[in-house]
Order: structure tokens, then C-alpha cells, then sequence
């Protein structure tokens, strides 16, 4: 079993930053690939990013790239979303997860594990 809380959500200009993170419970955190994925109002929930459970491979969905970073603290099972040059259309609720998939990470059905969220607003 691993628990997931996200935390760092908040309101933000647009061009502005947020780090996000998500501690995890259990011990066996380091097993797991984690993502970030993000659901805006009346949309399905999508990938945002993933790490390999060593944090040697990273994944991006196309919109954040270059923009987004994702890295991971296994001595602290904690996963952390960097968002720089934030932009409006970023606005949702960000959610960490984890998945025992060694691949496919952009896929939602392959998370284990979803924590409760933490909304990220930015303002034009």
C-alpha cells in the first residue's frame, strides 16, 4: 500500500512558478514510477509526467515540456513537479500517482495509486 499526498498547489501569475510535491507513506516507495497527472473542469484527467523509480528516465506530455520538471527523492519518498513559465491554460487539479509499470506511463489506467490532489490557478 503506498498513500499519496500532494502539497504546493496555489494561485499564481501567468509566466510565474510552483514546485508541487507529493510525499508518499510506506516503505516500498522506491518501487514505484510516479506521474503527474492534471484535470481541468469538464475534461478528462491527463499526463502531465513520470519518473522511473531510480529517477534515470522522465516522460513529458508535448504542452509542458521544456517548462515542467519531475524528480524524485527516494530518502525522502517524495516526488516533486517544478512548473516554470506557467501559463493559464496549466489551470487544474494536479494529482500524483504511482504505478509498478515499467512503461506506458502516460496511460491513467495504469496507476496503482492516486493521492487527493492539490489545485494550481493561474491568472492571466
Amino acid at each position: 500500500q503506498v498513500q499519496l499526498v500532494e502539497s504546493g498547489g496555489g494561485l499564481v501569475q501567468a509566466g510565474g512558478s510552483l514546485r508541487l510535491s507529493c510525499a508518499a507513506s510506506g516503505r516500498t516507495f522506491s518501487r514505484y514510477a510516479m506521474g503527474w497527472f492534471r484535470q481541468a473542469p469538464g475534461k478528462e484527467r491527463d499526463f502531465v509526467a513520470a519518473i522511473s523509480w531510480g529517477g534515470g528516465t522522465t516522460s513529458y506530455a508535448d504542452s509542458v515540456k521544456g517548462r515542467f520538471t519531475i524528480s524524485r527523492d527516494n530518502a525522502k519518498n517524495t516526488v516533486y513537479l517544478q512548473m516554470n513559465s506557467l501559463k493559464p491554460e496549466d489551470t487544474a487539479v494536479y494529482y500524483c500517482a504511482a504505478t509498478g509499470y515499467r512503461s506506458n506511463w502516460s496511460l491513467a489506467g495504469r496507476y496503482d495509486y492516486w493521492g487527493q490532489g492539490t489545485q494550481v490557478t493561474v491568472s492571466s
